[in-house]
């Protein structure tokens, strides 16, 4: 089902600059070094699970954005 919405071009930009905060990246890039390292406990194991699953999304909802904004008017 494909559906249209209208969206403020600011709020649309917005959304396609979004971006992991320096803390949250740095503990990402941590804990993938330390998985190539073979490093990880459990939880760090799963932390890193999460936080690439939400890397992951945020990408996917930046990219609709910008594909949006490439085709306004």
């Amino acid at each position: 089902m494909s559906s249209t919405i209208s969206a403020p071009v600011k709020w649309v930009e917005a959304v396609g600059n979004l971006h992991f905060p320096s803390k949250a990246d740095r503990r990402l890039q941590e804990l993938m070094d330390r998985n190539n390292e073979g490093l990880l406990g459990q939880s760090e194991r799963e932390e890193l699970e999460a936080l690439v699953e939400l890397s992951e999304q945020l990408s996917l909802v930046r990219g609709e954005a910008l594909q949006i904004l490439s085709k306004r008017p």
